[in-house]
């Protein structure tokens, strides 16, 4: 159900047309956001791979899916743990190597602002799971995307991240220099929330665009969305983030003025499929709606910043699943 707010004033409404022959892998594909770009996705055409964690979520966004296409959506799911590097290896290693092209990857998986927690990896589950277990998928996957830009009569794949116009609530001293700095238990709830939608940004501008692309002269797109603030089950989180009143208070808060799922999945659904996007060679950049660009904070900006994260993250996900972990960005 859309929310009043939005019910009258809203973002353009995105609604992908002929997506036959075109393979689509959804992180978090399950629920919220996620499911609205999967669901448009496969009404389009496109063959869909829906990732999250419980098998029982996937079934049933399936089941809605091909009642609403009246069996005719070609969808599946696949089961992998954001918070587990060495799942993430296996399952997306098995996906590079079976599949034969993949034309949009959608990063849509995270948790919100929530208290301090570390993964099965021993690392802050907010780092992980919205910005470090993601960025090893797409490190997985980039052959495969790779090639697929390279087949005749294809338009250029594209790779999409989820973030935040709370971007902006990042620590101030955030230097993304080491995981001691990432496991700071007296980071607060939204700033922990926070750092993570920052790290996206400058992960997809001068890591994956300035870092890998652009020097491969790869006929990719990576960008980042801004969803709006969007009445998921992400919302009931603010109050385990601040037991009591205030979180209760801002639970309710952020639904009275959140876009229902299918808004917030417009940004997103603009970035993957609009051809503006080549038109204007807006690789590497951040939208907060259908066609419009954001303006990013000053660390969304700092290229050291950028090059700190991309040294850090790698170094992480090889600490954890060994030297052989990452695959050569220049591979294909």
């Amino acid at each position: 159900m859309q929310s009043a707010l939005h019910s009258i004033i809203g973002p353009k409404k995105v609604t992908p047309d002929n997506l036959s022959g075109r393979v689509a892998v959804v992180l978090g594909g399950a629920l919220g956001i996620g499911y609205e770009i999967a669901r448009a996705f496969a009404l389009a055409g496109a063959r869909v791979i829906m990732v999250n964690r419980k098998q029982e979520q996937g079934d049933a966004a399936i089941e809605a899916i091909k009642k609403e296409s009246e069996s005719d959506a070609n969808i599946e799911w696949v089961g992998c743990d954001m918070g587990t590097l060495k799942q993430v290896k296996e399952v997306f290693t098995k996906m590079r190597e079976r599949e034969e092209r993949l034309d949009l990857l959608i990063l849509s998986a995270g948790i919100n602002a929530n208290q301090y927690r570390e993964t099965n990896d021993k690392i802050d589950s907010h780092f992980q799971i919205n910005w470090l277990g993601q960025f090893y998928a797409v490190n997985l996957l980039y052959p495969l995307i790779r090639k697929t830009s390279k087949l005749p009569n294809t338009p250029a794949p594209r790779i999409v991240w989820e973030s935040s116009e709370l971007h902006r609530m990042s620590p101030s001293d955030i230097k993304f220099e080491s995981k001691a700095e990432i496991n700071n238990p007296n980071v607060g709830s939204a700033e922990l929330y926070a750092r993570t939608k920052l790290a996206i940004i400058l992960g997809v501008d001068f890591g994956f665009v300035q870092k890998v692309i652009k020097p491969n002269h790869d006929n990719v797109y990576a960008l980042s969305v801004h969803p709006g603030a969007v009445n998921t089950t992400m919302q009931q989180q603010w109050k385990e983030a601040y037991p009591g009143l205030l979180g209760k208070l801002l639970t309710k808060t952020m639904i009275a003025i959140s876009r229902d799922p299918e808004q917030g999945a417009y940004s997103a659904l603009y970035a993957s499929v609009s051809p503006e996007v080549e038109e204007k060679g807006w690789n590497g950049r951040y939208f907060t709606d259908p066609g419009q660009l954001g303006q990013r904070s000053k660390q969304a900006s700092d290229p050291v910043l950028g090059e700190n994260l991309w040294k850090l993250s790698g170094r992480m996900i090889r600490e954890v699943v060994g030297e052989d972990a990452m695959v050569d960005w220049n591979s294909s």
